[in-house]
C-alpha cells in the first residue's frame, strides 16, 4: 500500500466552529491571565474574570450545539 493510499482509510474532518471559538476564547483567557501575573497592577479581577469564563464557555457550548445539529441534518 502506497504512502498516499493509507492516509483514505481515515474519516476526513469537518470544520468545526465551536473548536475554533473555544481556542480563540481559551488563548484570550490564558493572555489576560500572563499579563495580570507581569503586571503589578491588576488588569482584571475575578468580579470579572468569573462571569467573563462562564459567559464564554456558555457561548462556546451554544455554538457547539447548533453546529452539531447541522452536521447531524446533512447525513
Amino acid at each position: 500500500m502506497t504512502p498516499e493510499r493509507a492516509g483514505d482509510r481515515r474519516p476526513r474532518r469537518r470544520f468545526d466552529p465551536g473548536a475554533l471559538i473555544a481556542g480563540v476564547f481559551f488563548v484570550g483567557v490564558a493572555l489576560l491571565f500572563l499579563v495580570n501575573g507581569m503586571s503589578d497592577d491588576t488588569v482584571a479581577g475575578p468580579e470579572v474574570l468569573i462571569p467573563a469564563l462562564l459567559i464564554g464557555l456558555g457561548v462556546v457550548g451554544m455554538i457547539r450545539v447548533l453546529t452539531r445539529s447541522r452536521r447531524r441534518d446533512r447525513h
